[in-house]
């Protein structure tokens, strides 16, 4: 029997697969008050540390969302990684940070386990009054011209959920990448595969993130912050040993090491890994979206992954929110044109320190600002617009600097904290420019000498100015994900409201 789940209003968006992208998206619907399901086919949270690096610019979107307390105390930022060669010679690298910015609030990577990140994230959801539909796999689904119809099953029922949208969040076996029949680009590679547990260890500190280079590869353990475990990665060879049993990886610990005080014991989650390099062709098929592992699969080399997820969902959630509530339908196609180039970058990234890694039998210890994503920028998209020549520093697509020391009504603030909350927000600079209101839901900031009203900032240092190369006339339109959306130097005011006017009513490949 199927029973078919409705609600007066329609659901909007069915989210499939509840990890980090999935659980991300989520929290960027509700927030915006778009009615959603994300279902989860395991019956729980998934076990393991799995990914475990954050990169500064997911700091920054989990700032946003109201997370990153929570997930910095469970982490360690700047995780020192100790490496030893086998003539004995000890590097040390990973510490390398941006240093005290006014712009970066986040200067460095975290360690944190990826069930970490996963518990913040469904807290976040709970406390904004969602919840993950844990048991419920999908089957199958069909769409028209106006919605999908997925089938799923929970405890051996069959249902039938209706939404406008499906977004497969899913994993890299994404069913539903494969019901929509979207190629799946790039190569398998068996021979290369490596051991991932967590475990715990007797015998050494758990100061920095251990990590020895030999012939047959190398053999790593990471101290996994808020947790009495380390993760060990251990690459395989083909004639090597793959059983995934501690006497195993004790084994190749020893040998590769060439230390017998360090014991392990556990473990408590085990998998082996192998190399898939693969990116799907479209990141669309009519109604149906993919994020995440389930469009783009890679090396965990950099640690790039996860954070390419979430920050999928966070591009992709605004503009849901946005066309849910009456902005052009169009606006939907910029995600993969924004998004996809990335996940390009992102894969020839990790195939570059995969490489390095194989050719040192050791992991890249020194992390820089390839790796922390802040550089990503959408400049050339049909989302981004100004004044500026191409030889200007800061331009319409790049990420939104953050500020520090801004005087307002109610004390100092960093912008940050004033952009928050998935709306767009314009910085004036010019507080005798009128700025007309919009259906676009949108804070205007004015940036004056004395704040006097809830709105006005005053910029104390100049850290403000700096960070968007301002003039007194500088209007700058900053993106619900915190991306820049506009800049004009010239303060061209009917260059924002034409701007909002084209997302919220007209086709966006009219800007």
């Amino acid at each position: 029997m199927t029973n078919e789940r409705t609600n007066e209003n329609g659901l909007t968006v069915l989210i499939v697969g509840a990890g980090p992208t999935g659980l991300t998206l989520a929290c960027e619907l509700a927030r915006s008050g778009v009615s959603f399901c994300l279902i989860e086919a395991a019956t729980g949270p998934q076990p393991g540390s799995r990914g475990k690096g954050i990169q500064p610019r997911t700091l920054e979107v989990f700032d946003d969302l109201g997370i990153v307390d929570r997930v910095i105390a469970n982490g360690r930022m700047g995780m020192p990684i100790r490496s030893t060669a086998p003539d004995g010679k000890v590097t040390l690298g990973g510490t390398e940070t941006l240093g005290d910015r006014p712009d970066v609030p986040y200067p460095a990577s975290l360690v944190t386990p990826e069930w970490r990140v996963e518990e913040s994230l469904r807290l976040r959801l709970t406390e904004l009054g969602g919840a993950v539909e844990f048991g419920t796999a999908l089957v199958n689904f069909e769409q028209s011209d106006e919605s999908v119809s997925a089938k799923v099953i929970n405890g051996g029922k069959t249902e039938t959920i209706e939404a406008r949208w499906l977004v497969g969040c899913d994993g890299g076996h994404s069913l539903v990448r494969r019901l929509t029949r979207i190629a799946f680009e790039g190569e398998t590679r068996d021979e290369i595969r490596m051991i991932v547990a967590d475990v715990e260890v007797d015998g050494l500190d758990r100061d920095a993130w251990h990590t020895w280079s030999h012939a047959e590869g190398m053999v790593s353990l990471c101290p996994l912050p808020s947790t009495n475990v380390f993760q060990y990665q251990a690459g395989i060879g083909p004639e090597q040993d793959r059983e995934l049993s501690l006497a195993n990886m004790q084994t190749i610990l020893e040998q590769r090491s060439g230390r017998t005080d360090i014991r392990l014991y556990g473990p408590e989650w085990t998998s082996l890994w192998r190399l898939n390099v693969r990116i799907v062709d479209r990141y669309r098929e009519g109604r149906v979206f993919l994020a995440g592992d389930a469009a783009h699969i890679h090396s965990p080399a950099g640690g790039q992954g996860m954070n390419t997820g979430i920050q999928d969902a966070h591009n992709l959630g605004w503009k849901l929110a946005a066309v849910t509530k009456g902005a052009s339908p169009t606006l939907l196609d910029s995600y993969e044109s924004e998004r996809r180039p990335v996940a390009v970058g992102v894969l020839a990234l990790s195939n570059a320190r995969l490489k390095q890694a194989i050719d040192q039998k050791d992991i890249t210890i020194r992390r820089d600002a390839t790796t922390m994503q802040l550089g990503i920028s959408y400049r050339g998209s049909v989302l981004a617009r100004d004044d500026r020549d191409e030889t200007a520093t800061l331009r319409a697509g790049d990420r939104a600097p953050d500020a520090t020391r801004l005087t307002t009504v109610k004390g100092e603030r960093r912008l940050f904290e004033l952009t928050r909350g998935g709306r767009f927000t314009l910085l004036n600079f010019d507080a005798t420019a009128p700025i007309e209101a919009s259906p676009t839901e949108i804070r205007t900031l004015h940036v004056v000498g004395q704040p006097t009203g809830p709105d006005d900032i005053t910029d104390s240092e100049g850290y403000l100015a700096n960070a968007y190369c301002a003039t007194d006339r500088t209007l700058v339109l900053i993106r619900p994900d915190g991306y820049v959306a506009l800049i004009s130097d010239a303060g061209d005011v009917s260059a924002v409201s034409g701007y909002l006017a084209a997302i919220d009513r007209e086709r966006i490949s009219s800007m």
